[in-house]
This record gives structure tokens, C-alpha cells and sequence, in this order.
């Protein structure tokens, strides 16, 4: 048997692996389109691919992977492909070494430890007599030791899920790894596990995500904009002081357009001066008759065509500059903000507003806490600790063990998996369920705030991304009458595109009540402010430092 591998063994050899998609195209069966005449191509290397939720990052991975089939177009991957998707759950029933792929590989190496020489046994070891140790050294990697490769998986939770599937990965050693928003419901020590193993990859590598820190590791940033890629060279923060030039450079051009558009406007409005002033003299000579007609006729004649070429060519010009215009502000990104008012979550500093005493989840976690006025309190611990559940008890979702939960004001709940939309409504009729005095004309102007404007507000919520189901849930709750002053945020930045995740941030800034958020995204609470943070770790809920 060979020695164990260190983290470092994880990583491919590069070369010539590579993806290449030329004029591609993909449409839903419902003729939906999502790529049209798309090109991309990734060698060796981490590409990071950050676009706006419904932009087709997921579909393009799926497409690279073989699970969907393009409608247009060819994709050509040279090497094997492992793909970690965003919701792939694990069968229950599975073994552990089944769900990492090497169950035949063992029960061949078994059989041959045990004296059976048949042919078909070293077919199946081949040249992997060393993948128990690598699989357990690829667990413990990633922060899952101990576990019995003989037993069933059964439920574990969502993060444990996601590292059990790149440990099958990682032991298969793909050419070309494509990971969609591998780091979500990841706690803070399985993220830096992943990290430390998309640093040491060295083949093929594209990975989909939102979280700043993973795309600090990155060689290119792929951004998926308006159908086509604009590639930046680096990692993240590379890409975000490129961008700042960009766009300064962009606006400068819409303010040269903008003055462009006014000065052909200005002579545009010179030429129709002068050509009325040439009318009126033309007028008043054949009044006064000072010339012979046919030479006035004339006259006039030459004054109208060159006046009319005066003015076609202004024309021309005005249209030009407002084309320039046009392309101009394209250029600029898109930043509309979520503004809203809520007076009416407004909590006094010194008000209770939650209150654990002695405290049993289901799962056997315990808390004591009391909750006074607008506090931004940060709920973390690793998965699997219990932190959903206690949100989901002090919520009602659940009944306490033992103790109590008591919200003394009004609170809201919005869970990871955004199930408070009823997907056979429309936004605005889910909004009315929660606040059911309001007026429709009252709802839509709230609405408007949240970025539901005019015939997006009449969206049936089943047909929403990701990041417009994320904004309708928000709003829903936050819309609510009574107005919540308290609410619980579960890993709410998950599979949220960056500029979604900002707009989030801007929304809780206009939030006056109490805020309870479970989350593995440190940027994400930092930018919120938060007052206090709390750890659930070994069942018991303490008082941590700041992360």
C-alpha cells in the first residue's frame, strides 16, 4: 500500500485538457431562450463564472457536463468531467463508499486480500490499491473523519452532503471540474476546506459562485452579462477594480454623449431658425418685387435645398448622437436598489423582543437568550449543529423539547428553502396573503421598491429566478401586516448573485426592527452590521467575538 496522500496529491496534472464551446445556443422546451450564438473557452487554471441569477451559469455547467443537450452549437471537452451541482441530494441508502464511487474497487481489493485470484477482481482494482486510504484521507480532508465507509449515509445534513460529493470527485481526479455554488450551507471550517482544495487544483477548473472569498482563488473572472462573456484577468478583487474603471469610463462617455445629444439638438434648432429667416426674406423681396420672378423662384428653390440638406444633416447628427447615447448607457451596469421606508418595524432600544428560557430543540440543542431592541445578532456554528432548527422553534415551525420561545412582537420567518410563495400566484397576490388590508395600489407601490415594477409584479412566483424569488419572498415578509419586528434569516445569500446579495444588504439597512441571521457568508454580516454574534456548537448557544 502506498502512502498516504496529502492535499496537495488532490490536484490534476494540467495540459491538454480544456473546454471549448463555439456558437452555442440553448432554449427550455417551452421556447425559452437562455444562450444564443454563445462562445467559451477555459484551459487550465480556475475561472470563476459570476453573472446575474438567470443568466444561464447553471445551464452553461449542465451543458458542459452532458445533462443538457445544446440547440445549437457544439461543446468540446477534452478530458473527463466531474460535476458537483447545486441540488443533487444523496440517497439515503447508499453506502459511503458507494456515494464515492469505489465500492467495486474495494470488494474486489477485499476479495484478493481474502485469496481470490480471479481475473475480473484485478480488472476492477486496476491501479487504484490504495483507494481506501485515499478515501479516508479525502474525508479527513474535508473535514468529514471518521466516517465508516461500510455504513449507509442516512441524513446528513446539507453541507456534509455537498463534501461527501467532492470527495467523490476529488478521488475520481477529473480533467475538468465544474462546481455550481459548491460553498453553500457550508459552515466556516468546510468552506475553508474547499478552498484549500480548489487552490491546489491544477487541472481544468470552473466554478459558479457568489462567495468573494472562494473567487479570491481564482486565475480569470468569467462574467456572464447580456448573453456573451467579458473575461478579467485574476482574481476577484482584480475584477471589481477593473470593473470601477470600466464603468467610470463608461459614464464618462454617457456625460460626452449626453452633451453631444444637447449640442445637435441646439444646431438642429439653429438650422430650422435660419431656414424661417431665409422663408420670411425670400417672402419679402417677392413682395416688394426688387428682382424678376424667375430669379426670386430660383433663389428661393436653392435656399429651400440647401436648407433642407442644412437640416437633414443636423438630423442625421441628432440621431447619431443619441445612437452613441444609447450604447453608452448599455454600457453601464445596471445597479437599481432595492429603497424602501419601514417605520413600522421600528424597536425601541430597550424593548424585549425575544426571549429562550431554558430552551431544548428537537435535536437537543439548548439556549438561553433574551433579544433587547434593534439588535443585528449573527447565529453561526458548524452543520449540522442545530441552527435551523432553533430558528424553526423559535418561529413555531417547531415545538420546543423542553423551555420556552417567546417572541414578544411581531415576527417573520424566511427559511432557505423560500417555500413562503405560493407558486400558483402572481407577487402581488402573494404579498396581498400577508397583508390582506392592503390596497392593490398600496402593494404595488411597495413593490416598486423592491423592483417589481409594472408587469413583473404580475409574475406567477413559480416562473421567478432564483434572485426575483429571493426579492418576492422579502417582500412578502417584510410587507406584512403586522409589520415584522422581528426577523429570521436563514443562509439567506445562498445561490444569490453578487449584485442580489447587495440589494438584500440595502433593503436590511432600511430595516428598524431586530434581526436574527443564520449564515456562513462573513462578508455578507459584516456588511449587515451586526451587534452580536452567537455560535451553536456542542448544543449549547454561547457569546462569541466578532468573526
Amino acid at each position: 500500500m502506498s502512502k498516504t496522500p496529502s492535499s496537495a496529491s488532490l490536484a490534476t496534472p494540467g495540459g491538454a485538457a480544456s473546454v471549448v464551446c463555439t456558437g452555442l445556443g440553448f432554449d427550455w422546451p417551452d421556447g425559452t431562450p437562455v444562450l444564443d450564438g454563445f462562445h467559451f473557452a477555459a484551459g487550465p487554471g480556475r475561472t470563476g463564472l459570476i453573472g446575474l441569477n438567470g443568466s444561464g451559469k447553471s445551464t452553461l455547467l449542465k451543458l458542459i457536463a452532458g445533462e443538457l443537450t445544446p440547440t445549437a452549437g457544439s461543446v468540446k471537452v477534452a478530458g473527463d468531467v466531474g460535476y458537483l451541482p447545486q441540488h443533487a441530494p444523496l440517497d439515503t441508502h447508499l453506502r459511503v463508499d458507494e456515494a464515492l464511487g469505489i465500492a467495486a474497487a474495494r470488494t474486489a481489493l477485499h476479495a484478493i486480500e481474502n485469496g481470490d485470484a480471479g481475473e475480473e477482481h484485478f480488472t476492477a482494482v486496476g491501479d487504484d490499491w490504495d483507494v481506501e486510504e485515499r478515501a479516508r484521507a479525502t474525508l479527513d480532508q474535508l473535514g468529514l473523519p471518521g466516517i465508516d465507509l461500510d455504513r449507509t449515509i442516512g441524513e446528513i445534513s446539507g453541507g456534509e452532503s455537498v463534501l461527501l460529493r467532492l470527495a467523490a470527485l476529488l478521488l475520481r481526479r477529473p480533467d475538468v471540474l465544474l462546481l455550481d455554488e459548491p460553498t453553500n450551507n457550508l459552515d466556516r471550517a468546510a468552506r475553508q476546506r474547499l478552498h484549500t482544495a480548489v487552490s491546489t487544483w491544477s487541472g481544468v477548473l470552473v466554478v459558479v459562485s457568489h462567495d468573494r472569498e472562494l473567487l479570491q482563488l481564482v486565475d480569470r473572472i468569467a462574467d456572464l452579462r447580456d448573453g456573451e462573456i467579458h473575461w478579467y484577468g485574476g482574481n476577484f478583487h482584480a475584477y471589481e477594480e477593473a470593473l470601477a474603471v470600466e464603468q467610470e469610463a463608461a459614464e464618462r462617455m454617457v456625460r460626452a454623449a449626453e452633451a453631444d445629444v444637447q449640442r445637435q439638438k441646439r444646431e438642429l434648432a439653429d438650422a430650422h431658425v435660419k431656414l424661417a429667416r431665409r422663408v420670411r426674406y425670400g417672402n419679402k423681396m417677392n413682395a416688394n418685387k426688387r428682382e424678376p420672378k424667375i430669379v426670386m423662384n430660383e433663389r428661393k428653390r436653392e435656399a429651400q435645398v440647401s436648407a433642407g440638406k442644412h437640416r437633414a444633416l443636423h438630423t442625421e447628427r441628432l440621431k447619431e448622437a443619441r445612437e452613441r447615447l444609447d450604447e453608452a448607457t448599455e454600457a453601464v451596469r445596471d445597479d437599481d436598489e432595492i429603497r424602501i421606508d419601514l417605520p413600522h418595524t421600528a424597536v425601541p432600544p430597550g424593548r424585549t423582543v425575544l426571549t429562550l428560557d431554558a430552551l431544548r430543540t428537537r435535536y437537543g440543542a439548548r439556549a438561553d437568550l433574551e433579544v433587547r431592541g434593534p439588535e443585528r445578532i449573527a447565529l453561526t456554528g458548524h452543520n449540522g449543529s442545530g441552527k435551523t432548527t432553533l430558528l424553526r422553534t423559535v418561529a413555531g415551525e417547531l415545538p420546543p423539547d423542553a423551555g420556552t420561545a417567546h417572541a414578544h412582537v411581531p415576527h417573520r420567518f424566511l427559511p432557505q428553502r423560500l417555500d413562503v410563495l405560493d407558486d400558483t400566484l402572481t407577487v402581488v397576490e402573494n404579498v396581498a396573503r400577508h397583508a390582506p388590508d392592503a390596497t392593490n395600489n398600496h402593494i404595488r407601490a411597495r413593490l416598486a421598491r423592491f423592483l417589481f415594477k409594472g408587469a413583473r409584479a404580475d409574475q406567477q412566483a413559480g416562473t421567478l429566478s432564483g434572485g426575483e424569488r429571493f426579492r418576492a419572498s422579502l417582500a412578502a415578509l417584510m410587507l406584512a401586516d403586522p409589520a415584522p419586528q422581528l426577523l429570521m434569516l436563514d443562509e439567506p445569500t445562498n445561490n444569490l448573485d453578487m449584485a442580489s446579495v447587495r440589494r438584500l444588504v440595502t433593503a436590511l439597512e432600511s430595516y428598524q426592527g431586530a434581526l436574527l441571521v443564520v449564515s456562513h457568508d462573513l462578508p455578507f454580516l459584516r456588511d449587515l452590521g451586526i451587534t452580536r454574534w452567537l455560535a451553536l456548537e456542542d448544543g449549547e448557544l454561547t457569546g462569541i467575538e466578532p468573526l
